[in-house]
């Protein structure tokens, strides 16, 4: 337990770090640097990561993309400049995606009685939706100027409130198994816990923000608090989506935990497997919010 709670104090302290110093180039740092890590543990699973050419092409792409969207006023200071980078930059990650994508297959035919396609196709996959899932975090930050850390905070609480709400509501009242086979611990009251007290933990969030912290309140009625509760709730579905994926996948390879960087709560992918799922699914119900003048 005391492990535990070191891991997670440490762990703690990165992320308020970050949050404090979300408009510098910290945000995508640690961004960077969370997928690197993540990317690293999936490639093992594969058993890749011996695999230096491999792992080269996967962590370029991965260090790439946050970068990518992190570019701002604080770093382009022309808006017509950043407008135009703004049309650009998903060419810009095609190409780097192409490149990496070029480099793994030509490493394959090199070494195509080492790496099966199994390996390759999963190198890949990890690769193209990792790096982008994490970088909505820069997104979310970057895209609302105004509103973007108490956004990026809320979709971090979606991936991780779920999973608290479901806990402690599995442990009170959890009588009927999920997914027994994935997570025995799973259970339908957990699930439903936790959507419920995800949902509650957004309201309250976004009417204490709105009112007591926001310079620029958001628009605020009863289809703001609709659209909040509901955001929430997809968060949680979508984030049980996530960890019981992940869990699969770690069923299937035969591995308890992704890595060791985190003692007693096993690797990145371990604490961050909802939020690849959450986080995308986040930006964008926000976005169609902000579009339809919601927020």
């Amino acid at each position: 337990m005391r492990t535990r709670l070191i891991s997670a104090g440490v762990g703690l302290v990165i992320m308020i770090s970050m949050l404090i110093l979300h408009d510098t180039f910290i945000l995508p740092f640690v961004t960077s640097g969370i997928t690197v890590i993540m990317l690293y543990e999936l490639l093992r699973a594969v058993k890749l990561e011996k695999s230096i050419p491999v792992l080269v092409s996967v962590m370029a792409y991965g260090i790439t993309v946050p970068w990518v969207y992190s570019a701002d006023y604080n770093f382009i200071d022309s808006p017509i400049m950043y407008a135009q980078y703004r049309e650009n930059r998903g060419l810009i990650l095609f190409g780097v995606a192409l490149l990496c994508s070029m480099g793994i297959f030509v490493i394959w035919l090199n070494q195509h009685k080492k790496i099966r396609y199994e390996q390759v196709f999963f190198a890949l996959a990890a690769m193209l939706f990792v790096p982008n899932a994490m970088s909505t975090m820069v997104r979310i930050d970057r895209e609302n100027i105004q509103h973007g850390v108490f956004f990026l905070v809320l979709g971090l609480c979606g991936a991780w409130i779920a999973d608290s709400g479901a806990y402690f509501t599995g442990v009170a009242i959890g009588k009927h198994k999920l997914c027994p086979e994935i997570s025995p611990k799973k259970t339908i009251e957990g699930f439903i816990g936790g959507m419920i007290s995800t949902a509650v933990v957004f309201v309250a969030c976004f009417a204490v923000y709105n009112n007591m912290i926001a310079r620029y309140p958001m628009k605020e009625d009863v289809s703001s608090y609709i659209a909040v509760a509901v955001t929430g709730l997809l968060c949680a579905v979508i984030g049980t989506v996530g960890d019981l994926s992940a869990s699969m996948i770690k069923r299937q390879i035969g591995f308890k935990d992704y890595g060791k960087i985190m003692p007693g709560h096993g690797g990145l992918m371990d604490r961050f497997d909802s939020v690849l799922f959450v986080l995308p699914t986040f930006y964008c119900l926000i976005t169609i919010a902000n579009n339809l003048n919601i927020l």
